[in-house]
């Protein structure tokens, strides 16, 4: 009596444990290679901080100008004040927020926007060197 189902039956028998070692090996690889392209649209949408410099009207309140400015991007004014980081008012008129990519491509479109570029930290001195030891800096270059 045949106890094999009809599937069971059209399927070739796979004797060699080595050929089945293969085949899984390669199917996992074909895998793991494929991750790297799914995972890209959301790597792209991350957010990290950016620096943006503006050109801000001569009396208008800094602070009010910067959250004005991406108010429309963010959607809203209490979205904006939530997102800025820190107000640049003195040397240089701007402002720190963590934005995605699209949001900085339109950001980039907004009335009075310089610059806007991602802020980076640079390490000043080296674990063991000195006494201000792995001291950071956070800069956004113009």
């Amino acid at each position: 009596m045949n106890t094999k189902s009809p599937i069971e039956s059209r399927l070739p028998k796979l004797r060699n444990p080595l050929l089945i070692l293969l085949f899984l090996g390669a199917a996992a690889a074909a895998a793991m290679a494929a991750e790297p392209e799914q995972a890209a649209p959301a790597a792209a949408q991350e957010a990290a901080v950016h620096i943006v410099y503006v050109d801000r009207p001569e009396g208008a309140d800094p602070e009010e100008f910067h959250v004005r400015t991406l108010a429309p991007v963010l959607g809203s004014e209490e979205q904006a004040k939530g997102a800025v980081l820190y107000h640049y008012k003195h040397a240089a008129s701007g402002f720190s927020a963590k934005l995605t990519p699209a949001q900085v491509e339109e950001l980039k479109k907004q009335p009075g926007v310089l610059q806007v570029v991602p802020s980076q930290t640079y390490q000043l001195h080296g674990p063991g060197s000195g006494t201000n030891q792995g001291t950071t800096r956070t800069l956004g270059l113009m």
